[in-house]
């Protein structure tokens, strides 16, 4: 894996990092702070106590440019005074503002976002950056996917920005599908959408598409692998059937130096076509017909009818602590509302999970995050649970408890009150200590909320935040809490 993966992973703290792997740099390169996306951001300065004292920065005057459905950004390098979010909106524009007044540093439009009337189906209006970006400290670049609609029609392009003055790097921007057409595969950019968290593995950036909501046209679950420094270097993983779109927003995670993803719904597939289904990959994308690499429920096809996209939320890469240098784990979660628990080692195939789990009463389609509290791993994410204590606080955040074992055990730790569907985030002050779950209620209520991550109980509801998107989640720094919203960005001080 690239330096740059394993900075990430240190300074922003994968799942159980001691403090000791925590390091000074504090900028957030990619969707939930780390790529193996866990959502866990240490802040040695947000204790409990100092969460319940958090207050909107109204003199933060940052004025957004569009719909908003990525994650903002925040870069800071090394020995800088101060740092800069960078946000990406739907009509294709990229925006830099200064982190500490709200003032615009730069902005790029990088063309005309797509018209929901020049789509097949779909659901975002305009259509332009929907998939969060990913910096590279390497080449102090952010890259990012932009369907754009050009007189001989709708393209997907991917772009490559200097994140000093929003200037376009030679070489950059790259056409997904001529690229593909190089290598002699077809790809239909009319009917493909582009929804999840890009991320970079060995100088490479990799992107995942889906569809659009409506799942029409011939579209395919694609992953694809572009060099950094050389267009013509690309590599790419396409699902058999018709679907299995890559839908959720947390996208592809990365673990041990291969890319980790979740399929969704394929149509017509009378046998397993990769539909419903939780891979490992190479860095390469080269397919494994080894079980040890895929997994799919074996009611997969009852899914398929149904809709039920195990595709919907990014698979969870989870370490159990133990003597033998801890169980490495996937937790899949789906629109079936179950949770899957898997061994990171073995996939084992079609019906091959650890352990299953009606989890929720509802249907799971936003980023989940994890944090440890004692020998145990916990994993929040938004959804109303099946299984909450009596004791329970409230619906719409679960909190389940993952516990050493064999196989290990799922249960329900907590539930909070909580209306609305945005991704959460955790923090602690040291990697263990202080734990908080943070979560949007987007679409909802549209507050932010805090709850004590050990126990469930409520430390924080702000005030009402106009134009949440239900895929927006926010991000931890080392004095603030930033939300994006349409037309703006949210500070918040502690």
């Amino acid at each position: 894996m690239r330096a740059w993966a394993a900075l990430i992973a240190g300074m922003l703290a994968i799942p159980n990092a001691p403090p000791s792997a925590i390091a000074q740099d504090k900028s957030v390169l990619t969707f939930h702070g780390d790529v193996s996306r866990s959502g866990h951001f240490v802040v040695p300065a947000l204790s409990v106590e100092k969460a319940r004292s958090l207050r909107l920065d109204r003199t933060f005057d940052a004025a957004g440019v569009g719909p908003l459905y990525a994650q903002p950004l925040y870069w800071r390098p090394s020995g800088a005074n101060g740092g800069i979010l960078l946000v990406a909106a739907e009509n294709d524009v990229v925006q830099a503002i200064d982190a500490t007044t709200g003032k615009e540093s730069w902005r790029r439009k990088v063309g005309r976002p797509v018209s929901r009337g020049s789509l097949p189906c779909g659901n975002i209006d305009p259509l332009g950056i929907t998939g969060t970006p990913v910096i590279d400290p390497a080449t102090q670049a952010i890259y990012f996917d932009a369907a754009v609609e050009l007189s001989g029609g709708i393209r997907h392009q991917l772009f490559a920005l200097s994140v000093k003055d929003g200037t376009v790097l030679p070489g950059w921007p790259i056409d997904v599908a001529e690229a593909l057409q190089k290598s002699g595969r077809r790809f239909d950019p009319a009917v493909q959408n582009q929804r999840s968290a890009l991320t970079i593995l060995d100088d490479t950036l990799y992107v995942a598409f889906g569809g659009h909501f409506g799942d029409c046209g011939d579209y395919h679950g694609w992953v694809i692998g572009i060099s950094l420094h050389d267009a013509n270097k690309i590599v790419s993983f396409e699902t058999r059937a018709r679907g299995g779109g890559i839908w959720a927003p947390g996208g592809l995670s990365v673990v041990g130096g291969e890319l980790v993803f979740a399929t969704g719904n394929t149509m017509g597939a009378q046998s397993w076509s990769d539909g419903e289904a939780v891979f490992r990959l190479g860095a390469d994308l080269r397919r494994s017909e080894n079980k040890k690499d895929y997994f799919a429920p074996s009611d997969w096809k009852t899914l398929d009818a149904q809709d039920a996209d195990l595709g919907g939320s990014n698979p969870l890469p989870l370490d159990l602590p133990g003597a033998d240098g801890g169980r490495p784990l996937v937790l899949a979660l789906g629109k079936d509302r179950k949770a899957y628990l898997l061994d990171r080692k073995d996939f084992a195939g079609i019906g091959g999970q650890l352990a299953v789990q009606t989890v929720s009463e509802t249907e799971i389609i936003t980023s989940p995050a994890t944090y440890p509290v004692g020998k145990d791993v916990f994993v929040a994410f938004q959804a109303r649970g099946a299984r909450c204590p009596k004791a329970s606080g409230g619906q719409g955040l679960t909190v389940l408890k993952i516990s050493p074992g064999s196989p290990p055990s799922m249960t329900t730790a907590w539930c909070g009150a909580l209306r609305g569907r945005g991704s959460v985030i955790a923090t602690t002050t040291d990697g263990q200590s202080d734990p908080i779950v943070w979560a949007l209620g987007a679409e909802g209520d549209n507050r932010l909320h805090a709850f004590r991550g050990d126990t469930g109980a409520p430390i924080f509801t702000s005030e009402p935040l106009s134009g949440l998107r239900h895929m927006q989640t926010l991000i931890a720094t080392e004095d603030r809490l930033y939300v994006g919203a349409d037309e703006r960005i949210y500070s918040f001080k502690f």
